[in-house]
């Protein structure tokens, strides 16, 4: 790596385990493979070195935009991880909430019921059996 790309590598490693938080990152290296390393490189470099680090918003609006995005795109597995995401940056429940109700307007329904099942797993905990 460059200079300049091994600290943008640095900044958005600092910026994904605050984000994230420790335990997902270091989970998300820990299984890369020789064949998904790369990817986990390039997200932590680009995404999180580059992206998340421009001006103009700040990390709660950010998050509050990527669950908008993920939940638009039905990616519920991402999503789980940046509602918690959200959650870290100062988001309230409510936040995130109002932003998945106003999916349902713009994405449509069944796509915001899925993220609600999605982002309740996060803020709610897991069922537990009756």
């Amino acid at each position: 790596m460059t200079t300049s790309a091994s600290k943008d590598f640095e900044k958005g490693l600092a910026t994904r385990k605050q984000v994230m938080g420790e335990d997902f990152v270091a989970n998300a290296f820990a299984n890369a493979t020789e064949f998904t390393m790369p990817m986990q490189e390039y997200i932590t470099r680009n995404a999180w070195g580059d992206v998340w680090q421009r001006p103009g918003l700040n990390m709660k609006t950010r998050s509050l935009v990527t669950v908008a995005l993920l939940a638009a795109l039905g990616k519920q597995h991402e999503l789980k991880g940046h509602v918690r995401g959200a959650l870290n940056n100062g988001a309230t429940a409510q936040e995130i909430q109002e932003v998945l109700l106003h999916t349902s307007i713009y994405c449509g329904v069944p796509t915001a019921v899925d993220a609600f099942r999605s982002a309740a797993e996060v803020i709610d905990g897991p069922k537990k059996p009756a």
